[in-house]
């Protein structure tokens, strides 16, 4: 993946964040930052004419906050991806932006390799939420099991929808990566949903979190 070119538009209020992040991605050679933005207006705009894969973009800004300004994206640039990067741990921030269509959240005091991480992950079509969004992302009201699943596939759900792959489902579960994904293929099946993004927001929705005691879920691209 780190020999695929992606073009990075990022929206932040703060100059010197603005300049710092760019400053560091442009230390990686197959990441190009087409542009910068200081409010998402701006950064619509500024999206409209570079097209860029991948959109950073912090969440409390002047106009408009960041997680109204998803939906205009998703809109107006359809093929690129939104990534949220916030200071902000809160559930319901989380919660919002996947609704809206973002592709991951990540926290701004995660390493540098990680923010890399998660615009290659998002940037290939897949979801990415850091390392301490776990616990707000999965914390919540405990709801009865959808009759649908088992307390089995329940348990996968959650991983799935946290990012986890087969093979930490399956160390987490201990079970075979093959039955992991039996079990991915079942609940995506019965539930009528075909992506990660998907299943991560009926978990939201829902209120989903694992059963019993839970344990420590790793979170991945």
């Amino acid at each position: 993946m780190a020999s695929r070119r992606i073009t990075v538009l990022l929206v932040d209020n703060h100059p010197l964040v603005l300049e710092g992040l760019k400053a560091l991605l442009d230390t990686y050679g197959h990441i190009e930052v087409v542009g910068t933005a200081v409010h998402a207006i701006a950064g619509l705009e500024e999206a409209r004419h570079t097209l860029p894969q991948v959109v950073l973009m912090d969440i409390n800004m002047p106009k408009m906050n960041g997680i109204d300004a998803i939906e205009l994206f998703k809109s107006a640039v359809p093929d690129t991806r939104i990534l949220m990067l916030s200071m902000h741990d809160n559930r319901e921030y989380i919660s919002a932006s996947v609704m809206r269509g973002a592709s991951g959240y990540i926290l701004k005091d995660v390493p540098t390799e990680e923010i890399v991480a998660a615009i290659e992950t998002v940037a290939a079509g897949g979801t990415y939420f850091s390392s301490g969004v776990s616990d707000a992302l999965l914390a919540g009201r405990r709801q009865e099991s959808d009759d649908r699943l088992t307390s089995r596939e329940r348990d996968v759900l959650i991983r799935l929808a946290a990012g986890s792959s087969n093979r930490d489902i399956a160390d987490a579960l201990s079970i075979s990566p093959a039955t992991a994904e039996t079990h991915r293929k079942n609940i995506k099946k019965k539930l009528g949903i075909a992506t990660t993004a998907g299943l991560t927001r009926y978990v939201l929705e829902n209120g989903l979190s694992a059963t019993g005691t839970r344990p420590d879920l790793p979170i991945s691209g």
